[in-house]
């Protein structure tokens, strides 16, 4: 890791922090020991911190680095990705995380939901990114694919596959809740397509649970102190979500206005994902406006590595192949400019691959804006992260706890 100062000053031309402090031009940062130690103006910052070395940053936009709170980029895309056997997955996979921070990312909500081909444990996981320089949470789940005959498999039981009443079977349960880091895809109400083609997976959508079932597993995990989440597609689906209290809603397709009301009054987070997921039209700009004009705490995430929806409008994509993190900023874009130009501002619009992720992934008060007291996360780009820019070649710089990670310079 290529290191800086432990202790500087950091001048931007437009420091946008998604905080208290908003947007500052010609602002400034004092990081020390990795962290963030003072927001204030140049000005002020270069005398009163005149002995820090100073980093110029004033020809650019600093803004808190990426977070995306739902991807798959160490378990399924390794070997959707590359030829890998057991010996070289890791390898890939650490590969695939590279891609992502030198595209703006710095923190990820990773799912594990067992695989046939990978015969890894979450603790294996875990271990595979110990020394990555990049904050990794990981949501510990089950699955069902939507083959014709259906596939269900969980992180518990890793690549063994399991029969469909063995998803509710309480041991397993319990150890998922236990190992979950966060609110992920902890349980697939629908059957999913996953990174299939559509005619390889004709049952996909299929709700695999009975609200009775539901409701038991909710409770199981609250009564362990922990938040749930759920992959979940179409108005049935969402319906038995929202009725028994699940807390994070990831994907959402098809969400109705009552439902969104619905989530609105009860709290529910939703994790938008435009790129694709499930078996319906995935969230549209239209509909990520409407999330956030009803104050859900709503996160754009790429659930990579994905195929694009097929013809969705929004989506510049023009053929199936899978696409990962370096699209982050281009599928958050359209959903961003168009809260822009319903009055948003450049902080409320860039929260939703930021700070409203770092929530989600229970980190909100240690990245995803720029604070007094948090991680020194953060990138130096040639605009907006979404909003101005796509192309992660315009990520200049990207700085993990204070450290140049990524220097295109």
């Amino acid at each position: 890791m290529r290191k800086v100062e432990k202790n500087y000053l950091v001048r931007a031309g437009k420091l946008v922090t998604v905080g208290n402090h908003g947007t500052l031009f010609d602002g400034a940062m004092v990081i020390v020991q990795g962290k963030i130690a003072h927001i204030l103006d140049w000005n002020v910052a270069k005398n009163v911190f005149q002995n820090l070395p100073a980093l110029d940053y004033s020809d650019y936009v600093v803004t808190p680095s990426l977070v995306d709170c739902h991807t798959h980029l160490l378990e399924f895309a390794p070997g959707s990705l590359y030829p890998v056997t057991k010996e070289t997955h890791f390898q890939a996979g650490r590969s695939i995380l590279l891609q992502a921070l030198m595209s703006g990312i710095t923190a990820v909500g990773e799912q594990i939901c067992g695989h046939p081909e990978s015969t890894f444990s979450i603790k294996d996981y875990k271990n595979s990114v110990r020394e990555f320089p990049m904050s990794i949470s990981f949501a510990t789940n089950s699955i069902s694919i939507g083959f014709e005959q259906l596939a269900h498999f969980t992180s518990v039981t890793e690549d063994k596959p399991v029969a469909q009443n063995d998803l509710i079977k309480r041991s397993i349960l319990l150890e998922m809740a236990r190992q979950s880091d966060y609110p992920g895809e902890n349980l697939f109400l629908n059957a999913t397509p996953a990174n299939f083609t559509k005619d390889m997976v004709p049952r996909a959508g299929e709700i695999m649970y009975t609200k009775e079932e539901l409701q038991q597993i909710v409770d199981l995990f609250h009564q362990q102190h922990k938040e749930i989440g759920i992959h979940v597609a179409g108005n049935k689906g969402i319906e038995m979500a929202l009725d028994t209290g699940v807390d994070v809603l990831h994907h959402a397709h098809g969400i109705t206005d009552e439902q969104v009301k619905r989530a609105a009054k009860q709290g529910t987070k939703i994790i938008a994902t435009p790129l694709g997921g499930t078996h319906l039209k995935p969230n549209s700009p239209e509909n990520i406006l409407k999330l956030v004009n009803h104050n859900i705490d709503t996160s754009i995430a790429t659930d990579a590595y994905l195929p694009p929806y097929p013809d969705v409008e929004w989506l510049p994509f023009d053929d199936q192949a899978l696409q990962g993190p370096d699209v982050f900023m281009q599928i958050a874009q359209p959903a961003m400019k168009k809260l822009h130009a319903h009055g948003y501002d450049e902080n409320d619009t860039l929260a939703l691959i930021t700070s409203n992720p770092a929530s989600v992934l229970g980190k909100a008060k240690q990245f995803g804006r720029l604070e007094q007291g948090m991680d020194a996360n953060f990138i130096v780009a040639e605009g907006i992260p979404g909003l101005d820019i796509t192309n992660p070649e315009k990520i200049k710089k990207v700085i993990y706890q204070g450290n140049t990670v990524v220097d295109r310079d």
